[in-house]
């Protein structure tokens, strides 16, 4: 079993940064990607940065369109921790953000964290 811990959200003014942490713990085989989603009050989770993991490609990411430029995924192998850099945000980054997690060892499974808030407001 895989559990996710994230850190880092806050209230945060327009323009500021916030960096998010997700770390997850258990048996991690077979990692195949980790990133991060958002849902706001009364619309649907959304994507918003994700690194697929390949020995073969290497580590691709994949961002939604309205955070490019200026949120920035990266991972540490070793820790098994992915992070979300988020600059010059948003009012309409307000959202809870969820880490997630995918592994394909055998089956393909999927983990989510438990969510943190992220406010942008002046």
């Amino acid at each position: 079993q895989v559990q996710l811990v994230e850190s880092g959200g806050g209230l945060v003014q327009p323009g500021e940064s916030l960096r998010l942490t997700c770390a997850a713990s258990g048996s991690v085989v077979g990692l195949a990607a980790m990133g991060w989603y958002r849902q706001a009050p009364g619309r649907q989770r959304e994507l918003v940065a994700t690194i697929t993991i390949s020995i073969v490609l290497g580590d691709r990411t994949n961002y939604v369109d309205s955070v490019k430029g200026r949120f920035t995924v990266s991972r540490d192998n070793a820790k098994n921790t992915v992070y979300l850099q988020m600059n010059s945000l948003k009012p309409e980054d307000t959202a809870v953000y969820y880490c997630n997690l995918v592994t394909s060892a055998t089956v393909r499974r999927e983990y989510w964290g438990q969510g943190t808030q992220v406010t942008v407001s002046s």
